[in-house]
């Protein structure tokens, strides 16, 4: 539940989708660049018609292949916390990234080869709600130990990558 009592739009844990197509990628990319766009101005820059871009739009947000959303930087509205966390396990590191890819505070979750089994990104809204939360990820069944990075400032982050082209597309 999000502070204002709405439903938050949980993405994880995320799989693998069906294959996107040359105007899928096209759709996704030109959201990237303006996601307040309407379906009609998409459907002009796309050469499509405004319900093949609806069409489109829904079947990738339902399939989880993207969502369209305000990008915040948390530092930036209030949440004084994060850090990526690197664990390592005793046993097998999918049980442990199920069960803390549900947590409120959690934002990414990745298994991972080399020193770590699991990297965490976690955004807490003060440093004591960050101390608790990585003390909860080392209670976790399985959890052998965690290294906490704790986030001094946030320089980068790229939501916007574009979509990778496909052999089948340079043909269109």
């Amino acid at each position: 539940m999000r502070p204002n009592g709405k439903p938050s739009q949980d993405r994880g844990p995320l799989g693998r989708v069906q294959a996107v197509d040359g105007l899928d990628r096209r759709l996704i990319e030109a959201l990237q660049e303006n996601g307040r766009e309407s379906f009609r101005g998409l459907a002009k820059q796309l050469n499509v018609s405004e319900a093949t871009v609806r069409n489109r739009y829904t079947r990738l947000v339902e399939a989880n292949v993207m969502q369209v959303t305000g990008i915040t930087n948390p530092l930036g509205v209030g949440f004084e916390s994060m850090a990526m966390v690197g664990v390592t396990t005793n046993g097998p590191a999918a049980p442990v990234a199920e069960e803390v890819a549900g947590w409120r505070e959690v934002s990414y979750v990745v298994i991972t080869t080399g020193r770590f089994d699991l990297l965490i990104e976690v955004v807490c809204v003060t440093r004591r709600q960050l101390i608790t939360v990585t003390d909860r990820i080392r209670s976790v069944k399985l959890v052998a130990g965690a290294e906490v990075f704790g986030y001094l400032d946030l320089i980068k982050q790229v939501v916007d990558w574009g979509v990778p082209v496909g052999e089948e597309d340079e043909q269109e």
